[in-house]
């Protein structure tokens, strides 16, 4: 941007008279310093000259003074110079009071652009807007500033804009302002016009801000309040609030485990458990089923909005019961809330106790497994155990019926008694028959029989021998009968051993068992209110007016945006 050069004005008056009065000083003429050439200064016609004044008349006008010399004559060399045309001045002073006004930098730029489009051939920014002011065009409406942006965005060639837009131009001469308009009267009058169309702009932006915010804002409000006064349906909500607390049983499993017994921590998964089961499509339809969910929230006095329709799908019943049934649970207490919303107070007990007992019922279901589980092996393992007990002694009893023997030991121990008898008496029959032999004349009726008594009585060991040991074809032998009643009755004390385990085992299970045992506590049992709970009118009237103007300003701000991208 290049602006016109200042010409600095001065006038020159005549001098004193010389101190020895040889001559006289010669007026000067007003004389303006020459501007600086433009690029295309020949293009541009020179502002007229005004003639110099003659010394003489200035010095013998009316009532000038005589010097002394007369009317003689000196020879003076005068000056001249080019003076500033009214034109120029009247331009300075618009242009003067056009920067007074304070404009923006893009606004200058904007008039720029405009004189440009209109062939306006200016030298600066304000001489622009002069310029278009002259020409009765307003550089800052913004049907102007749309214009300048298609104007921008048709098909130039680069080097006609360079052209274009290239500094200096040529200045076409303004034509001179009429003497009967002052130019302070006309810059208050522009000032005025400014001003009311301003002012006239701000009300009527006022006026439809005013009607948007009532269409956007107030109305969308006044229906939700009008709904919420008078046309929706009370509804009764009870509330009630249950824990599930963990038997207190035997000691714990784990240092970790008795850490966390007794506190929220040690049936926090239940809880959550229960919540998202009461919150489920299951206990929705289940809820149906027993107290006619449906039904309920199909009645005709309820508002279109709230009232599920006769034939509505499974989702949409959902929806309407994740809307009226509110189960929430508190993780820093383990309390487990339920409220529940009908248009009947009735109902509304009704339900949640339905729901409490659902609950509780899912509890026990929880735990039945892990408890069933635990108690299913160590039962199973005792029932074996005593099964094979039976066996055992079953088969004791087979061989001791089978061998007529009540014992071995007892059998084996008869049986030595009888060869040591047998023995003892043996010895002593020999002995009596070594006597009889050493008698010089034995009879021989005495020795036969004894001889025939100790045949008999080894025949007698050797057959006691025989049946300890081996099988003589009467009958088993009685280290086979000791040996098998041996086993069987080992087997007995294993199974015994076996059975007295698993009964302890079966305990321990039993007392696990009771560990994982689960109760549900009601704390706040549900009561029919005799006022309606929703809905809460003044509450939600604020929430919907605060929501609509939310998005009124997230609009508006938007449409702001994208209004300044495009006049930009």
């Amino acid at each position: 941007m290049i602006t016109k050069p200042k010409v600095k004005k001065f006038r020159i008056r005549r001098s004193a008279l010389s101190v020895f009065g040889s001559s006289r000083s010669e007026p000067e003429a007003p004389v303006a310093a020459p501007p600086a050439p433009a690029p295309d200064a020949a293009a541009k016609k020179p502002a007229p000259r005004r003639a110099a004044p003659d010394p003489d008349a200035l010095l013998f006008a009316d009532g000038a003074e005589d010097d002394g010399f007369g009317t003689q004559k000196f020879p003076t060399a005068g000056r001249s110079g080019e003076v500033t045309s009214a034109e120029e001045v009247a331009a300075d002073a618009d242009i003067e009071a056009i920067r007074r006004e304070g404009l923006t930098g893009r606004q200058l730029r904007t008039a720029r652009r405009v004189a440009q489009r209109n062939g306006i051939e200016a030298t600066s920014d304000l001489d622009a807007v002069r310029l278009l002011r002259q020409k009765g065009i307003d550089p800052f409406q913004r049907a102007s500033m749309l214009e300048l942006v298609v104007s921008d965005t048709q098909d130039r060639l680069p080097a006609e804009r360079e052209q274009r837009d290239s500094l200096p131009q040529t200045v076409k001469a303004a034509p001179a302002p009429s003497t009967e308009v002052k130019a302070e009267e006309s810059r208050m009058r522009d000032i005025m016009r400014i001003q009311h169309e301003l002012a006239r702009r701000r009300r009527r932006r006022m006026m439809l801000l005013v009607a948007r915010l009532t269409f956007f804002v107030l109305l969308p409000t006044f229906l939700a309040g009008y709904y919420y006064y008078r046309i929706a349906t009370p509804f009764y909500a009870a509330k009630a609030a249950f824990v599930i607390n963990k038997s207190d049983g035997g000691g714990a499993a784990s240092p970790l485990a008795g850490l966390f017994s007794g506190t929220q921590f040690a049936n926090s998964q239940d809880s959550i458990t229960v919540q998202a089961y009461l919150t489920s499509r299951d206990a929705m339809d289940r809820l149906d089923r027993d107290e006619g969910f449906r039904a309920v929230f199909s009645a005709p006095g309820i508002d279109p909005l709230q009232r599920l329709d006769p034939g509505a799908t499974n989702e949409a019943a959902y929806r309407l019961y994740k809307r009226n049934v509110k189960i929430g649970y508190d993780p820093s207490e383990g309390i487990v809330k339920v409220e529940v919303a009908t248009p009947d107070p009735e109902k509304s007990v009704a339900f949640t106790k339905a729901l409490i007992s659902y609950a509780e019922e899912q509890v026990d279901h929880m735990t039945l497994r892990m408890r069933d589980d635990q108690m299913k092996g160590a039962r199973e393992s005792y029932q074996d155990a005593e099964q094979k007990l039976q066996e055992a002694n079953a088969k004791v009893v087979a061989l001791q019926q089978q061998y007529s023997v009540l014992s071995s030991d007892v059998e084996v121990s008869l049986i030595t008694a009888q060869i040591q008898a047998l023995n003892a008496e043996l010895n002593k029959d020999i002995l009596d028959l070594q006597q009889m032999q050493s008698q010089s004349d034995p009879t021989q009726a005495r020795i036969d029989p004894l001889k025939q008594r100790i045949g008999l009585i080894q025949q007698q060991i050797a057959d006691l021998r025989a049946r300890l040991t081996k099988n003589d074809g009467t009958g088993e032998s009685l280290a086979l009968i000791q040996s098998q009643l041996t086993a069987a009755q080992a087997e007995v004390q294993t199974r015994t051993a076996m059975l007295a385990q698993s009964l302890q085992a079966l305990e321990a299970a039993r007392v696990a068992a009771n560990q994982q045992t689960r109760y549900l506590s009601v704390g706040v049992q549900p009561v029919a209110p005799d006022e309606p709970t929703y809905p809460e009118a003044f509450e939600n009237t604020i929430v919907a007016f605060l929501l609509f103007a939310g998005l009124y300003l997230m609009l508006s701000m938007t449409a702001s945006i994208l209004r300044e991208q495009v006049s930009a």
